[in-house]
């Protein structure tokens, strides 16, 4: 597992490197798009775009840590507290957001613009639960064996 600002230098270090990404940049009705740009022995990068109203449902990302950050539009995170409390935040482009390995959150894109965000997962992503809210806590729906982001 790479060390957080390590984690964090590498997505930070590509989004501002638009060769390594832009190229890769499409846009689909039906789902969200993702393409891997990079396989580390410790990571994987990708870059995912958003249409309006796309979004992932509430998702952990297993043993990995997530980091991402946003090079266009702005999407929003909703992370999970604990007790279940369900906390929004606005993740305009230029900002940092790190997922800590087992915590829970969703992205969307609720603007009028498309977005395009750039996701490093540290060890390489390889399993996801996907979870709903439940009482004053969180019910797990699912768990899927995964080598890509954003499954569901």
């Amino acid at each position: 597992m790479l060390a957080l600002a390590s984690l964090d230098d590498l997505v930070v270090s590509i989004a501002a490197d638009r060769s390594l990404w832009e190229p890769h940049v499409r846009f689909t009705d039906s789902s969200r798009y993702w393409h891997r740009l990079l396989t580390l022995p410790g990571a994987d990068v990708w870059l995912l775009t958003w249409l309006p109203d796309q979004y992932t449902d509430l998702h952990d990302h297993g043993d990995a840590t997530a980091t991402f950050t946003v090079v266009s539009g702005v999407l929003n995170e909703v992370r999970v507290r604990p007790g279940g409390t369900l906390v929004a935040a606005d993740v305009p482009a230029g900002s940092l957001v790190t997922v800590p390995a087992g915590a829970v959150h969703d992205v969307a894109n609720h603007s009028s613009s498309p977005a395009v965000s750039i996701h490093a997962y540290s060890p390489r992503l390889e399993r996801m639960s996907f979870w709903e809210p439940w009482g004053d806590g969180l019910r797990r729906i699912s768990t899927v064996l995964t080598d890509e982001p954003e499954v569901a």
